[in-house]
């Protein structure tokens, strides 16, 4: 799960000029309100505060918070933008390579996963679509997103995972859900060493039952490519033409749709994969060269330089016991019993949080600042929202650059000082310079930087 990952995956999708044909959104970054939606609020603080050396303390001795270890401590929102872009219509699909972490759960990170994007996706969905599928074909069993909705029937999850003596060990076709949510819960157990035809022949039926049954709104599928062959943690034999044949279902769907990522540890094939399928969401990938253009990690990509992952030698046992075909059909059984598109009750979504509305939001970038903060940042400010200077400007700085300098340095540490002693700069005599009469009318600051100096 390194981070290093989505680096690869984005300096080949920008080889490949991809990025001209998308709108690349930069997330805000999601707030410990916005996580405390699903996570337990003493969870999100255990994260803000945990550190490797007072781990052990936090988690009382590894019983709460990260169980195992598999989640270690370490030092160190798009899922929600990208939600929030599906919900105002200004997408039709949206991708993070960067989500994913479906195993984490309320108050426990688990599976390498901390905070759970995909629940905190689909809920900021559901405040606008009455239902929500998610699929998910990973590898691992998506038990993280299952448990968060299991008593719902707004949301329905449907993972496609190895199952038996492999993390979590979750995801039985017993498992259907509770309450309302019962029967909105599908799960399809697989044995190793699944193909492509295999995985088409079961994925494929599935879903259409789903879509047609389930009448969903919008959809989150959650890519991992730890299901891809020859994945360091993973045991399918899936190409990646056969990963990304799911993806272009999807899209013929014509429902809005959110690409996320997941699990993979062969960091190549991860990025090729994620890279191929950035190009079925654009509708181009009949048209892209299979042959790799040159990029920053042109060499990790040897000795074929090709944008494919191959299938191995594995042997399909799902096909040699028969028990794809077990459970195809139970899968279909449990969504034929289901009850059609359950009716939701909807109303105007507001177009704000009420933190927000009420002025209490932290995130808010227009919200006066204090008078303290004004002090310490005004000459910056100014700098950061000048126009690019001209070149009359850059003259007259040049000539008065070491005047300017010497006065600002000395009105810097004379309001220092004025701090240390605990004295307001408001009510304190104004800084001793020998040219004050002289700049009262013309006033200058210094950009950080490009140590230019500009009048205002």
């Amino acid at each position: 799960m390194k981070p290093h990952r989505i680096r690869v995956t984005h300096d080949l999708v920008t080889a490949y000029g991809m990025l001209d044909k998308m709108h690349i959104l930069r997330a805000k970054r999601a707030t410990p309100e916005v996580m405390s939606s699903f996570h337990t609020d003493e969870y999100v603080h255990f994260l803000q505060n945990v550190t490797p050396e007072t781990a052990e303390r936090m988690t009382f001795h590894g019983t709460r918070f990260l169980v195992g270890e598999d989640s270690p401590a370490f030092e160190g929102g798009g899922s929600i933008g990208a939600a929030r872009k599906i919900t105002s219509g200004a997408a039709d699909i949206a991708i993070n390579w960067a989500g994913g972490l479906h195993h984490a759960k309320k108050r426990e990170a688990s599976g390498f996963c901390y905070i759970n994007d995909i629940v905190l996706g689909i809920l900021e969905l559901l405040r606008s679509y009455p239902r929500v599928l998610y699929i998910d074909i990973d590898c691992h069993h998506g038990d993280g997103v299952e448990e968060a909705f299991y008593t719902s029937n707004r949301v329905m999850t449907c993972s496609f995972h190895k199952f038996g003596e492999y993390f979590p060990g979750t995801g039985t076709q017993e498992d259907r859900g509770r309450g309302k949510g019962k029967g909105y819960a599908v799960n399809v157990p697989l044995k190793d060493g699944i193909t492509d035809e295999s995985y088409k022949s079961v994925f494929q039926p599935v879903i259409s039952k789903i879509l047609e049954t389930f009448r969903p709104s919008a959809v989150v599928l959650q890519c991992g490519s730890d299901s891809l062959a020859g994945d360091k943690l993973g045991c399918f034999n899936l190409t990646m033409k056969g990963h990304a044949a799911c993806v272009q279902f999807m899209r013929k769907q014509n429902i809005p749709l959110i690409l996320l990522g997941g699990g993979g540890y062969t960091v190549k094939n991860v990025a090729r994969t994620w890279a191929f399928e950035t190009a079925c969401a654009l509708g181009i990938e009949d048209d892209i060269d299979l042959n790799l253009p040159w990029n920053q990690y042109f060499e990790w990509f040897g000795p074929r330089y090709r944008l494919e992952v191959a299938e191995n030698n594995m042997e399909d046992l799902n096909v040699k016991d028969g028990s794809l075909e077990r459970v195809r059909e139970k899968a279909l059984e449990q969504l034929r019993n289901l009850i059609p598109a359950p009716s939701v009750q909807m109303q105007d979504v507001p177009r704000e949080s009420l933190q927000h509305h009420l002025g209490f939001a932290k995130d808010d970038e227009t919200a006066p600042r204090d008078e303290l903060d004004e002090e310490l940042a005004k000459h910056v400010r100014y700098v950061y929202n000048l126009q690019e200077p001209d070149s009359s400007t850059d003259e007259s700085s040049s000539s008065s650059e070491s005047e300017s300098e010497d006065e600002s340095s000395s009105s810097i540490s004379w309001r220092m000082q004025n701090r240390v002693n605990g004295r307001r700069a408001s009510r304190s005599p104004m800084p001793p310079t020998s040219n004050r009469s002289r700049t009262s009318s013309k006033k200058q600051r210094m950009s950080l930087l490009t140590g230019q100096y500009f009048s205002i």
